[in-house]
């Protein structure tokens, strides 16, 4: 298979794992408070990220942030999933950038910052900055969630073929 095919059917895979992840993660009833998720879909962008490149983390977010939307959601869930994606994204690739940080601190940073994507969008949409204080109940989660995702991206890495990874 030539390198762009190759990336294309790859791209294809992770897209449809993270859209078969975000309906499965919207099954799960245990939810204690409103915007506490596991974040199972951000599995595959982090290791989309370590695996291939930061162009392919992105698209494949992308693509799948609006598949979501459009299939599970609307327009409002549409921003909130945009903006925490989009930052959480930008945080991971920067971190990882600096090469001084283990996947699990990546992942709890993204996972961190996609709560604060939300809550900006809250703000905006409620008209109020009074709900910034949900930001510490969110992140406390988001500590676990990113430890969680963090800690199964760096297993299945480990399981990755290396000699197919393209970059």
């Amino acid at each position: 298979m030539n390198g762009k095919a190759y990336r294309v059917a790859l791209y294809g895979l992770c897209i449809a794992l993270a859209f078969i992840l975000s309906y499965l993660e919207s099954l799960i009833p245990i939810q204690m408070m409103p915007g506490m998720k596991v974040g199972l879909t951000n599995l595959v962008v982090l290791i989309a990220l370590y695996y291939l490149n930061a162009k392919a983390a992105f698209v494949i977010n992308l693509v799948r942030i609006l598949l979501v939307a459009f299939t599970f959601g609307n327009l409002q869930s549409l921003c909130y999933s945009a903006a925490g994606g989009i930052l959480a994204y930008l945080v991971m690739v920067g971190l990882k950038s600096t090469k001084r940080f283990a996947i699990v601190t990546v992942s709890v940073a993204g996972s961190i910052f996609h709560n604060v994507g939300q809550i900006l969008v809250a703000m905006v949409m409620v008209e109020t900055t009074s709900i910034t204080w949900y930001l510490a109940v969110l992140t406390i989660s988001a500590i676990v969630a990113g430890i969680v995702v963090g800690t199964l991206g760096g297993i299945v890495l480990t399981k990755l073929p290396q000699d197919m990874k393209k970059e």
